[in-house]
């Protein structure tokens, strides 16, 4: 029994590591989110000293062009395997998504 208990402890030990090791999900997310909070910080400094407003919004565009690409794909990959209906309202939301970014822009 302690040989079994043993070969389980390393088991789980090294997944634990070679999952820490490699590009998982949580970080590609954290660092994306660190990446984007910077880009924000300095849409925020150039706003607060009066620098051209075009610059400002394509750097907050940029930000959340990037947040939107990262949640869509997380989304594909749980609609994917999912019936029609789902791939349907993944389309419809995107599209949608897409259609709120883009009708301010040009109204402006």
């Amino acid at each position: 029994m302690a040989t079994k208990k043993t070969n389980s402890t390393k088991s789980e030990s090294t997944k634990k590591s070679s999952s820490s090791s490699r590009w998982g999900l949580n970080k590609v997310s954290m660092y994306v989110m660190v990446a984007v909070a910077l880009l924000y910080v300095v849409s925020l400094l150039l706003a607060c000293f009066n620098v051209n407003s075009v610059v400002v919004s394509a750097l907050q565009g940029v930000a959340s062009a990037i947040m939107i690409v990262i949640v869509a794909i997380l989304a594909w990959r749980y609609v994917r395997p999912k019936q029609a209906v789902w791939k349907v309202l993944y389309v419809l939301c995107l599209l949608l998504v897409i259609v709120g970014i883009i009708v301010p822009l040009v109204l402006n």
